[in-house]
């Protein structure tokens, strides 16, 4: 069949138009390639049995998996790792806790490319931190952690609770005393998304104020009562959320849900098809 030069040039336009991020979005949905697992999540199971566990996480599905919790820190990393690559597992990003940066960097270091992760993240914050001056003085060694990080070619990121945003010494969240107390070179930020919104946040205007700095997301739901609970049994638009990845920067989604039922693993089941199903 011929065409006349209108109809190569409409098909031509038309084309070009397609490869347009906005209406390349809207003929084919975005979706999560690779779900993950924060392994807080089944941290019972974890600490009775990590291979048996990894296992059984793999099974299920997931493909990236998140070391935090269930004394993992002291476990054997190489028979971890060992695991993971024999069942097509990969740790892109491990918890390490705010003395063990400080006081055991070498040894965190370690852990994390023995395991490895590519970006280390900071997990919590204890009660003694939590007012100003101390504030203070925790992002000043955060920023030397990000540089000895960054040194080392690994990256470096934060991970929300709810107190962030509620606590204000004079003011000032010390959440927001964090963003803009802290290189964005230096420290990235891994958005608990049911904390913040526990707190009161908008996740759309927050995700919108951190333009390309944030790592990963933990994703768990929330039951009206405002209880946890896994993806897709709660009121939480996932969709909506992460139709700005593209503002966000986000590179992983990890479920999580610091109170998930025993036996655990039908929680994460739900999270998990909830979330390779989700498009957006």
């Amino acid at each position: 069949m011929m065409m006349n030069r209108r109809s190569m040039m409409l098909a031509g336009g038309v084309a070009a138009l397609a490869t347009q991020p906005f209406l390349a979005g809207l003929a084919r949905a975005a979706q999560i390639r690779n779900v993950g697992l924060q392994l807080y999540t089944v941290r019972e199971l974890f600490a009775a049995d990590p291979v048996a566990t990894l296992e059984k996480v793999a099974k299920i599905g997931y493909r990236e998996v998140e070391y935090g919790g269930g004394g993992y820190d002291t476990m054997d990393h190489a028979l971890l790792r060992k695991t993971m690559d024999r069942l097509g597992l990969k740790s892109p990003s491990i918890h390490v806790a705010y003395d063990a940066l400080l006081d055991n960097f070498d040894a965190s270091l370690t852990m994390a490319r023995t395991l490895g992760a590519e970006t280390v993240v900071l997990p919590y914050m204890v009660d003694k931190h939590r007012n100003g001056p101390a504030w203070d003085a925790a992002i000043a060694n955060i920023n030397r952690i990000g540089e000895k990080l960054k040194a080392a070619g690994m990256g470096f990121a934060y991970h929300n609770h709810d107190f962030e945003f509620t606590v204000k010494p004079d003011g000032v969240s010390l959440y927001e005393r964090l963003v803009k107390g802290t290189d964005p070179a230096l420290l990235k930020l891994e958005l608990d998304l049911y904390w913040a919104i526990y707190a009161g946040q908008d996740p759309q205007a927050l995700i919108r104020s951190l333009p390309g700095r944030i790592y990963a997301y933990h994703v768990k739901d929330m039951r009206p009562d405002r209880s946890m609970t896994s993806v897709g049994s709660g009121t939480i638009d996932f969709a909506s959320i992460f139709k700005l990845n593209a503002i966000s920067g986000a590179r992983h989604f990890y479920v999580e849900n610091d109170q998930a039922p025993a036996p655990y693993l039908p929680d994460i089941t739900k999270s998990f098809q909830t979330l390779s199903a989700l498009r957006f």
